[in-house]
């Protein structure tokens, strides 16, 4: 767009485009020339109060500011010639490889700006939930399709990855890897960072930067993006990623879908009006349009450029009109104001007739047109190819002469389409032009359409092979131990699948799970949006959307984290951490335990030869995680991958016992993956205990008394009978009633300690009522309430039960010698004792099989999970191998600072500069 033009800027938000701090033109000097700076607008302004250079970040004072009048970049004169950053109506054409982005829920950002009009976030506002991009609720249909492209899907594949810049909501403190100095602020959208390995760089030296990227110092906990292929077509990347859908708010048809300013049209300022402007077709339909605000005095062209630029437009205003509902044009030759005017001339309106409430941008008709033909897909080393096009030029023509310029003119036509690529911010669409298509028809279809997309459609020439369509689904919620077959049965019956489109590729039968392999993007859609809807024996199925991991491509050295996320856990924390890990590694890595639990994330990585899990949730999601490795370890290539602990729940005893701490207080998440790869592998007992209760219960079949069949639970932490898992079964019930009130771990052991008041009085004689066996001896009981098994020297948020004194009797525990501790408490106020580090509990016993007789029904805890146990057996063994956990090294990560040491490629500056 032209350096210096006339219109003002369509606002955020419903009010005419003015900036607070500017307090009017200096008309007194012509516009400079444009440098350097891609696309701008510039405009000297008078500012009334001091504002931030976007290129430098130093203050700029009265006359010395120039902005541009599209996306608010303010520069100072003498930083015009050093502007590289684009402005935000050439940024689409500018992307490499459109993806889209994956929006969450509208929030509150401070001190973020928006990408594209570079204002601060005041606002309700739009965050991606894969890269740093931060944009305003009416600014979304603006942002390109520069998202971080995390999977091969089939369209501009490679496997050298270049850095993904992304501009400015840097700290203060950042650093640019160049020249070291200062290219972060917390006022001004300022400085770039790679979102794969976060090298930081001024705009003006980060060309210095070699192009590629190694994933900085995490890249050996990164699943690398060339080796993860997923065709998705028709999913959404809240799907493709396992985005919980419940955080996204759809609004209704007659809403403002894309934030849109709506409302009536309001002029303050009697020397100006504000006009309502549509793109296009699509914009009249939804009722979405832009203010902009003009002087009452003003020529028609600077009318349609005003309403090009609110709309992001880069575009001659010559080739654009502006008309009404009733289709009757703005007049060309009716301006006021002319050169040539005399004094007597009576102004009058601009428009011949009254102003009409709103508007529509059209552009004009044209007999030819140059277009850009991108050649991505045939990787020929060019970035584009541009083609003159007329009435007569169709499909075909156009790949003809395509061929013609790429030297590939002996090929056959058939075997190449045209493809037609719609770069939208929430979705990427690709449609195959027929080879008769007009072209020319086609793009004016288009701009009738919408006037912004035309800016955001490429046209691409590709090879018409036909690739194979292969959709993987994972369904769990099934019933448990059936065969394929009757899984085959089941799905047919409530989901009516193709057996024709869709294969069983993998059955898990006792997690009550399969993988379904589709050919069919449709009907692999159809499935996964009824799944969500259907219930099997009153249990909702669960569908997930797998990627393919090509183990074959992994580095030698990467060792891919997975990492499971239980947003339930530790209040907010878990769904800030879903977002960080998702910025900081693979998305296809991370995965939501409240979306089909762990079975998805092994069977995803199950053919990776070595790779690590982060655990992020209480004990209890600990355990969970720890069961289902043990239940599929036989399917996985990499059948014992350490464990790494972030613990988010109330007691986090082994996170203590791991050195992880006693619960996530917001440290930084990057550092918290540092300590994971710096961890030292330990070896860990599992325990399983098998109940067998005595009593009988009447058979759903055919109302016979029957025994209750044995149960086998597993056991990591410990396991409590007596006083201490009443407790446990009071804080749950207590949770049950009230749910919302335990998202805070100070509040839950406030809740810990009334219910340990309210049972201070009871007597138990616990002794009495059980019967203890430890590696077949008999052991007599001493007069006790409360009877715990210990595998890890912590109990009850971090006491230590068993204690220090040395003991002849006893072995000194660990938590890999295959020994369990027994001891015994006496009532409430011992344990708090204990809890207090005034007492430590009554020894018992050590040994690696247990039985205990249960005489009457007593309240049984296994890591934190309570019951009634009805009289019977409990017998207590070591479970299979030893778990591989991750200790976290007493060594402290290394600060951020530098390109070795950090995030950032290991890179030397001085050789790049070479």
């Amino acid at each position: 767009m032209a350096v210096g033009a006339r219109a003002l800027l369509g606002s955020r938000g419903g009010s005419p485009a003015s900036s607070p701090q500017l307090g009017g033109r200096s008309r007194s000097q012509p516009p400079p020339a444009p440098f350097g700076a891609p696309g701008h607008g510039f405009r000297r302004v008078t500012l009334t109060k001091p504002t931030f250079c976007h290129c430098c970040t130093d203050f700029i004072w009265g006359l010395a500011g120039y902005q541009c009048e599209v996306c608010n970049f303010m520069s100072h004169e003498k930083c015009l010639k050093h502007v590289k950053i684009p402005c935000s109506c050439i940024a689409p054409s500018l992307v490499r490889v459109p993806v889209a982005h994956c929006f969450g829920p509208p929030g509150h950002y401070k001190k973020k700006f928006c990408t594209v009009c570079r204002k601060q976030l005041e606002s309700l506002a739009f965050r991606c939930e894969v890269c740093e991009l931060h944009v305003h609720t009416d600014c979304v249909p603006f942002a390109c399709s520069d998202c971080r492209q995390c999977h091969q899907d089939g369209h501009q594949d490679h496997d050298t990855y270049h850095h993904h810049w992304r501009e400015g909501n840097l700290s203060s403190s950042a650093r640019c890897e160049v020249c070291k100095k200062t290219c972060g602020s917390s006022e001004v959208l300022s400085g770039l960072r790679c979102e794969w390995c976060g090298i930081l760089a001024h705009a003006s030296c980060y060309i210095i930067v070699p192009p590629e990227c190694t994933f900085g110092r995490l890249r050996n906990m990164i699943l690398p993006p060339n080796c993860v292929r997923l065709v998705s077509r028709n999913f959404s990347k809240m799907h493709c990623f396992r985005i919980s859908e419940s955080l996204q708010t759809e609004p209704d048809e007659d809403e403002d879908v894309d934030g849109l300013t709506q409302g009536s049209v309001i002029s303050t300022d009697s020397s100006k009006q504000t006009l309502k402007i549509f793109d296009g077709n699509d914009a009249v339909k939804r009722n979405q349009f832009r203010l902009i605000s003009v002087p009452r005095i003003a020529k028609s062209e600077e009318v349609v450029e005003a309403a090009l630029r609110a709309y992001y437009v880069n575009d001659d205003q010559q080739h654009y009109e502006l008309q009404t509902f009733s289709q009757q044009t703005l007049f060309s030759d009716d301006i006021i104001n002319r050169n040539d005017a005399t004094e007597e001339t009576n102004p009058g309106p601009v428009f011949r007739e009254v102003v009409p409430e709103a508007w529509i941008i059209r552009a004009k008709p044209k007999d030819h047109e140059i277009i850009r033909i991108y050649p991505g897909w045939l990787k020929v080393g060019m970035a584009y190819i541009s083609l003159r096009i007329d009435k007569e030029s169709t499909t075909e023509t156009v790949i003809k002469e395509v061929l013609l310029q790429l030297g590939r003119q002996t090929e056959c036509l058939q075997n190449f389409k045209l493809l037609e690529v719609l770069m939208g911010s929430k979705q990427v669409q690709r449609m195959v032009l027929d080879d008769q298509e007009m072209i020319l028809s086609r793009l004016k279809d288009i701009r009738k359409t919408s006037i912004r997309q035309m800016t955001q459609t490429r046209f691409y020439i590709v090879e018409n092979n036909k690739s194979v369509v292969r959709v993987n689904l994972f369904v769990g919620g099934l019933p448990p131990q059936l065969s394929a077959e009757e899984y085959t049965n089941i799905l047919k019956d409530d989901l009516a699948i193709k057996t024709n489109l869709l294969s069983l590729s993998h059955v898990y039968s006792m997690q009550g799970a399969v993988v379904l392999e589709m050919s069919c993007f449709s009907e692999a859609e159809r499935i996964y949006m009824l799944a969500k809807d259907t219930m099997v024996n009153d249990k909702q199925l669960t569908a997930t959307v797998i990627p393919e991991v090509l183990h074959t491509k992994l580095p030698q050295n990467c060792c891919p984290l997975l990492v499971f996320v239980n947003p339930k856990s530790g209040g907010l924390k878990g769904r800030d951490l879903l977002y960080s890990f998702r910025k900081l590694l693979n998305p296809h890595q991370v995965f939501e335990l409240t979306n089909g639990g762990p079975l998805p994330g092994f069977h995803t990585f199950s053919q990776v030869p070595y790779f690590r899990v982060l655990v992020c949730g209480g004990d209890g999601t600990v355990g969970w995680v720890l069961g289902a490795l043990e239940e599929i370890r036989h399917t996985l290539v990499c059948s014992e991958p350490s464990v790494a602990i972030l613990p988010l729940g109330t007691g986090n005893d082994l996170g203590r016992v791991l050195r992880w701490g006693a619960g996530y207080s917001g440290e930084d998440p990057y550092s918290v993956l540092i300590s994971v790869d710096e961890a030292d592998d330990v070896l860990m007992d599992r325990w399983t205990i098998l109940l067998d209760a005595q009593e009988a219960v009447e058979s759903a079949e055919n109302g016979i008394l029957e025994p209750e069949p044995p149960k086998i639970v597993q056991m990591n932490n410990y396991c409590g009978l007596g006083i201490d898992a009443e407790l446990t079964l009071g804080f749950h019930h207590a949770r049950e009633e009230e749910p919302g009130k335990f998202n805070s771990r100070f509040h839950n052991k406030g809740v810990y300690v009334k219910v340990g008041l309210q049972r201070i009085s009871h007597t138990r004689n616990l002794h009495r009522d059980i019967k203890l066996k430890v590696d077949q001896h008999e052991v007599e009981l001493p007069s006790i309430e409360g009877l715990i098994f210990i595998n890890i020297p912590s109990w009850g948020s971090g006491a230590d039960l068993w204690g220090s004194d040395h003991d002849n009797r006893f072995e000194k525990p660990r938590i890999d010698d295959g020994l369990l501790e027994v001891v015994g408490v006496t009532g409430v106020v011992h344990m708090g004792q204990v809890q207090g580090g005034l007492r430590s509990g009554i020894r018992i016993a050590q040994g690696s099989y247990f039985r205990v007789t249960l005489l009457k029904p007593i309240p049984v805890q296994v890591d934190g999970e309570p019951w009634i146990q009805p009289p019977g057996q409990i017998i207590i063994s070591v479970a299979g191998p030893k778990v591989h956990m991750l200790k976290k090294s007493k060594q402290k990560p290394k600060k951020p600072g530098s390109l070795k040491e950090t995030r950032t490629d290991s890179v030397s500056v001085t050789e790049v500069g070479r």
